[in-house]
């Protein structure tokens, strides 16, 4: 099932803006889950969805996995995340990080916030 953290605001006028975004994923069940993971950014040159990132990995059962994308310079960006196994339970958490590392709350988006789509924008 695809979701997405919808478009995300990302510039200092509105906060502290996010270098980096992360995805953090825990694999709940006893099998395990693929992810695929897509992000894209609005760059200040032109207001058009531009796809940044588009990556595909496992999580072991009982696991979890932690990873960073750099969205620096974007004036808006959007996270796709989608576990095509029917028998994986995944739960998902997303994040800005600002160039210090530090989190950026206002840029937080967790499982129970991301919204449902029918499909990744770049289907795979």
């Amino acid at each position: 099932m695809p979701y997405t953290t919808g478009l995300i605001t990302n510039t200092r006028a509105t906060g502290t803006a996010a270098s980096n975004v992360v995805v953090s994923v825990r694999n709940t069940s006893n099998a395990s889950a693929m992810m695929i993971v897509e992000v894209f950014g609005v760059p200040y040159s032109m207001p058009a969805l531009t796809p940044l990132y588009v990556t595909g990995y496992y999580v072991p059962a009982k696991s979890s996995d932690i990873r960073e994308f750099f969205i620096g310079g974007n004036l808006a960006y959007e996270v796709q995340i989608s576990s095509p196994f029917p028998l994986a339970e995944v739960v998902t958490s997303v994040y800005g990080l600002d160039e210090f590392g530090n989190l950026v709350t206002d840029q937080r988006v967790l499982q129970s916030e991301l919204t449902q789509i029918t499909t990744l924008s770049i289907p795979i």
